[in-house]
């Protein structure tokens, strides 16, 4: 496997490849020269605006957006002010800053999204330059103005502008200047030529790179690595200073042997990196200088961009594209000629067995005697996830698999999940995809958000196949892609509303976590509000259905959704919402044409808007809800005019619903407040608001029996109801001789019984025994009980040959009372014998 290390160029104790991933299908050239390009990190997009400071009625500049592979994806002419900077949101939206301070954000496909300014004060002074930059907050961008002062933002999707403190003697844009995040705080790191400072938030401050030696001259360059941990500075006398970016650690000091400005300066280093290094950029040549003060040389011919990634550098030419990284050390051991690493003995013990060679069994012995069987497999394992070359993968993941046969307690996981996660990789690296990403950038970047970056290019059928192959959850994987695919479906303007919303239901169909209000907004929002009522057809909740259509204006609908939904909340809000929009006739119109929707707003009135009810049933001439309204409104009335004149007017309602009996009580009712203020006025009874039976029990207590008497028969009171009404109110006031004057007065329509249990109940027996020989026959046996006369009970009951009551009398009697019990038993059983 020597010619795989053909290509490995040593620096220090490491080694670097350059692997080209591309042929370009552009066909640019002097634009990479020229104009401003930009590419995004994790094999992101680029863009190239074409001849940006040539600017005139009939030559406008071209912005052109470009896969990683060359593929176009979108192009249309600059129509907007002159361009100072470009860049890439972390969520791969192109930022466009201006000479005027104004930010313009666009999509992958050119789309404008939205724009910002950098403040009012730019605007006059201008932006000499800009930098976009990421940080843990978000994207954020940088600028300095014709005034020489730096303003920043950490965030452009929470926008806050900072403007830094000037710098003493700065006339115009520094020599060269960089954006640093340290400490949860952004700051920006300059160069005024012999002097450094650094700005924060409050202060500027002079600083010095440690160890750089008084001969370096002025700075000319710098460069911070992704992560912002080291910072690497170039001076005019051609050395080249690294360390960490809080300038308190020196890495080291070469000289280049080059004066010249580079045109690009970028950290390249990977995780646990045995040499990082920094590459610069010039017309012809290509400089990898290690950590270690070794250089790496590469004759440039075609113009070309540098990328900074997490593990590597792209470079971009006009041509193709290639990948500039340290080998990792896995694929060192592996591949360095006559290595004895465990992974490359596995590797040649499998190559000799695919010969049918007994070599293989040699180079198997030799790994199990070291007990290095699972280390090899690993190490094959990992080294095939860092190769872009697919026969390579192949011969180390067959030598893993190999090897692993051999193996009795190895966990398959990390080799399966390696398998798939090429496979992935591979997909994706392909040109027409165009996302070149390393394993190691994989695993950063998260399966996720690779999905929503191949959601957001619009390779669908890929992702919905990767989510599929990896068996992600469907609300996270085919839902979320559908969503969007269908999202973007309904902006097709070339398609008629029953062709898109008949594709997206056959292609959506039930699946989980698919919402198809969003996508009816989502129609909504271009201007196709047919096409959203035709895809809300397809939602089954009305709870999602209705939202929309309120905010369409479709009220009619939307009410009738919420009915059929059955959801009296989700109707509440459609009326409520009704109400606020429409005047009230045509709000009560649209209500008369729902009765679920009517009868449910009434109950609302009832509780909380009874002058509404009112309306409500004038404006339907509901004449006996609207009677009962009055009568309830009356009740809340305190003035006895207006409960008078509100009580009258339920009585026309009533005659109007033809309800006689309804319009007679209400009648009787006032006739009874009329008589109670009267006696309030001569007697100051307080009877005013008492019901009728409260009305006369209270002239009872008072002692005004004639009034009592006049209502008993003006109001046709049961006399039943009154007997028992006087009988309780005299006992209560023990007015005997007057409740034995009543009880004389005429027949008791409710007997005599109960004026001896009132009695009793008073402790008077002296006047209940009064009322006991007036008792009906069959209710002499409890009259005599009540007050206490076992014999007249036995003298009753023997007369009636009542054996129950005997009965009754016996459980009564004590064992002093034998000739009573001797006489009842006697009676009883001369009655059992006929």
């Amino acid at each position: 496997m020597s010619f795989i290390t053909a290509c490995w160029n040593p620096l220090g104790d490491a080694f670097y490849w350059r692997t080209e991933v591309y042929d370009m299908s552009w066909s640019i050239r002097d634009a990479l020269r020229d104009g401003l390009v930009v590419a995004a990190p994790y094999g992101g997009p680029i863009a190239v605006l074409s001849s940006p400071q040539r600017r005139s009625p009939s030559s406008r500049p071209q912005l052109d957006i470009y896969s990683a592979s060359g593929v176009s994806i979108s192009s249309f002419p600059w129509k907007s002010g002159p361009v100072v900077q470009l860049g890439w949101t972390v969520s791969d939206e192109l930022l466009c800053v201006q000479e005027d301070g104004s930010v313009l954000i666009y999509d992958l496909f050119g789309s404008f999204k939205r724009h910002f300014s950098m403040g009012q004060e730019v605007v006059q002074s201008q932006v000499l330059e800009a930098k976009v930059f990421h940080s843990p907050y978000g994207t954020g961008v940088a600028i300095v103005t014709g005034s020489s002062r730096f303003t920043l933002a950490t965030n452009i999707e929470e926008l806050k502008l900072r403007r830094l403190p000037e710098v003493p003697g700065l006339q115009g844009k520094p020599s060269c200047w960089v954006v640093l995040s340290q400490d949860r705080q952004t700051k920006v790191l300059l160069s005024t030529g012999p002097e450094l400072f650094i700005l924060d938030n409050t202060s500027c401050t002079a600083v010095c790179p440690p160890g750089l030696s008084p001969q370096a001259g002025s700075v000319i360059h710098m460069a911070a690595s992704i992560s912002y941990k080291y910072l690497s500075v170039f001076t005019d006398s051609g050395r080249l200073w690294t360390g960490t970016s809080n300038l308190q650690e020196k890495l080291s000091e070469v000289d280049t042997k080059r004066t010249a400005t580079p045109t690009q300066m970028v950290w390249c280093r990977r995780p646990q990196s045995q040499q990082p290094s920094v590459v610069l950029l010039w017309d012809r040549l290509l400089m990898v200088v290690g950590s270690c003060g070794d250089t790496i040389q590469f004759p440039v011919e075609n113009p070309c961009v540098l990328v900074g990634e997490l593990d590597s550098v792209r470079i971009i030419s006009s041509t193709n594209q290639e990948f500039l990284q340290e080998v990792p050390l896995v694929c060192q051991d592996i591949f360095k000629i006559a290595s004895m690493a465990p992974g490359a003995l596995l590797l040649e013990a499998h190559r000799e067995y695919e010969k049918s060679s007994q070599k293989a069994d040699e180079y198997l012995r030799e790994i199990k005697e070291q007990k290095m069987l699972g280390e090899a497999v690993r190490q094959c394992v990992e080294a095939a996830g860092h190769e872009f070359d697919t026969d390579t993968q192949k011969s180390l993941m067959r030598a893993a698999s190999f090897g692993k046969c051999f193996l009795t307690d190895f966990s398959p996981d990390h080799f399966v999940n390696t398998c798939r996660e090429l496979r992935v990789l591979n997909a994706v690296r392909d040109p027409a995809v165009g996302m070149p990403l390393t394993h190691t950038q994989f695993k950063q970047l998260t399966l996720q958000v690779l999905i929503d970056r191949l959601v957001y290019r619009r390779f669908y059928p890929l992702a919905i196949e990767i989510c599929r192959y990896l068996k992600i959850p469907d609300y996270q994987g085919v839902s979320r892609v559908l969503k969007h695919w269908a999202s973007c479906k309904v902006q097709q303007k070339d398609l008629s509303d029953e062709a898109i919303a008949q594709a997206v239901c056959v292609k959506v169909g039930d699946s989980p976590g698919v919402s198809y209000s969003d996508i009816a907004a989502k129609a909504y929002e271009c201007g196709r509000p047919e096409l959203a009522i035709k895809l809300l057809d397809f939602e089954a909740r009305s709870g999602e259905q209705v939202p929309l259509l309120l905010k369409m204006k479709r009220s009619q609908l939307a009410l009738s959704k919420a009915v059929e939904s059955g959801d009296t909340d989700l109707v509440y809000t459609v009326v409520t919402h009704l109400k606020n929009e429409m005047n009230r006739g045509d709000f009560f119109m649209t209500l008369r044409n729902q009765p679920v929707a009517l009868s449910l707003y009434r109950q609302f009135c009832k509780l909380q808007e009874l002058d509404t009810l009112k309306d409500l049933y004038n404006q339907d001439d509901d004449h006996q809800e609207l009677a009962n309204y009055y009568i309830t409104a009356s009740y809340r009335e305190k003035r006895l005019e207006g409960r008078l004149s509100l009580l009258q007017s339920a009585v026309d309602e009533y005659n109007k619903a033809k309800n006689e009996f309804a319009a007679k009580v209400t009648e009787d009712e006032m006739k009874l407040l009329r008589f109670q203020r009267k006696l309030d006025d001569e007697k100051g009874a307080g009877l005013q608001g008492l019901s009728l039976q409260a009305t006369m029990e209270a002239l009872l207590l008072l002692g005004l029996h004639k009034q009592a008497e006049q209502l008993y028969k003006d109001f046709r009171v049961p006399d039943k109801r009154y007997w028992w009404l006087k009988l309780r109110c005299l006992a209560e006031k023990e007015e005997w001789d007057e409740l034995e004057k009543f009880s004389r007065s005429k027949k008791s329509p409710i007997g005599y019984l109960p004026f001896v249990e009132v009695c009793m109940k008073s402790n008077n027996k002296f006047e209940a025994r009064k009322y006991v020989s007036k008792v009906m026959l069959e209710q002499k046996v409890k009259a005599h009980l009540t007050v206490g006369d076992l014999e007249g009970a036995a003298d009753a009951a023997i007369e009636r040959r009542n054996d129950a009551e005997m009965g009754v009398v016996l459980s009564r009697c004590s064992a002093s009372d034998r000739l009573l019990i001797d006489r009842l038993n006697r009676a009883r059983a001369a009655i059992a014998k006929k």
